[in-house]
């Protein structure tokens, strides 16, 4: 006996079939970082190269980073978040805490230059749940306008109201707000973080900064200091150096960076656990991860990238022609006195330098 399917239900079905009937919804990436600059950066280097090699649908998001909004999707269940920037401390802690996915180096491109894996990664330069990232530093910088005669030249001068008065920026949190001030009185690199781990060291490190503190602006995005810088309300703040870059070779801002003293941090995304869409997640990642897409990012703001082979790779400015190697934080010459973040350090005591710097502000 032959089975007679209805000529409509036979049509229908041949349709749904070839997939034109109700074919399901493409999914969409959710890639999250911070915006301004850096996050139009992102979107070029990274997001727009991915769209058009993969076919796959990318919606970027905005956040001033931290964990709250991660670890209340995981909690719930409900994960809208896929793909996440994070500095690595943050990462490390939110590994720890269950709320990335695992990143392997098995699962990251090898280099074209035949180096592993393994190698290509210096030392503590990526979590176990983030892949490959770039390398930016918070500097101090200033307005030309408001310093016509002596400049700044080192850290200690943005804790010296007297010689140069003025308004500050900083950010408001305790990373690197610590470590400048300890760097800044007297502090040497190789000491910065284990003076830290005493009382005595992270009080000296507070009452470096009430020297200044009656004169904080303090911001919470990265776009705000160049923006406080431009309108006055500040002459000199601490900064994400890409933005001042930015500001400089964008907009013709008369600002300087004063390279002294600056912290370096290392980021790179991650994979929030329970995404539904965890395999085109991965593939995000082993895409950026790649050293071209490192350095990709070095043509339109000047933060390094991590893997070792892709620092060969860095180039020009795309929009202005400027040669970039010499404006990253990694640049020779601005090396003199940098201080790596202990990722390691911050991980361990966050927590607990968030709410004594709570108290600090509120005294």
């Amino acid at each position: 006996m032959r089975f007679l399917v209805p000529p409509l239900v036979g049509l229908t079905l041949a349709l749904a079939l070839a997939g034109f009937g109700a074919p399901a919804k493409a999914q969409t990436l959710t890639v999250v970082s911070y915006g301004g600059s850096y996050g139009r950066s992102v979107e070029r280097a990274w997001v727009e190269p991915f769209m058009a090699e993969t076919g796959i649908d990318v919606r970027m998001e905005d956040y001033n980073g931290g964990l709250a909004q991660m670890r209340a999707q995981v909690e719930s269940g409900n994960v809208f978040w896929d793909v996440v920037d994070l500095v690595t401390p943050e990462a490390v802690r939110a590994c720890d805490e269950g709320l990335l996915e695992f990143v392997t180096l098995d699962e990251l491109p090898a280099s074209a230059d035949g180096t592993s894996v393994s190698e290509d990664f210096p030392p503590d330069s990526r979590s176990e749940c983030s892949g490959g990232g770039l390398v930016s530093a918070t500097i101090v910088a200033y307005d030309n306008r408001q310093f016509p005669g002596e400049r700044p030249t080192r850290l200690e001068d943005f804790f010296d109201l007297e010689r140069f008065p003025g308004r500050r920026g900083m950010r408001r949190v305790p990373i690197v707000n610590l470590e400048f001030a300890l760097l800044a009185d007297g502090v040497p690199l190789d000491r910065v973080y284990s003076t830290l781990d005493t009382d005595q060291g992270i009080a000296r490190a507070f009452a470096k900064l009430d020297t200044i503190k009656d004169e904080i602006v303090f911001w919470e995005a990265g776009a705000q200091p160049p923006q406080m810088l431009a309108d006055g309300e500040v002459v000199m703040t601490t900064a994400y150096n890409g933005r001042i870059f930015n500001a400089q070779v964008l907009e013709d801002q008369p600002f300087t960076i004063v390279w002294d003293g600056q912290v370096q941090e290392t980021s790179g995304p991650g994979i929030v656990l329970g995404t539904p869409r965890l395999e085109i997640a991965r593939r995000f990642i082993a895409f950026v991860s790649r050293p071209e897409s490192l350095a990709g990012i070095s043509e339109h703001i000047s933060y390094s990238p991590t893997r070792r082979s892709a620092n060969a790779l860095v180039s020009t400015h795309l929009e202005t022609g400027i040669e970039m190697a010499p404006h990253m934080p990694s640049a020779p010459a601005n090396m003199e006195r940098a201080l790596i973040s202990s990722w390691l350090w911050w991980a361990d005591n966050g927590d607990e330098m968030n709410e004594r710097f709570a108290v600090w502000l509120s005294r």
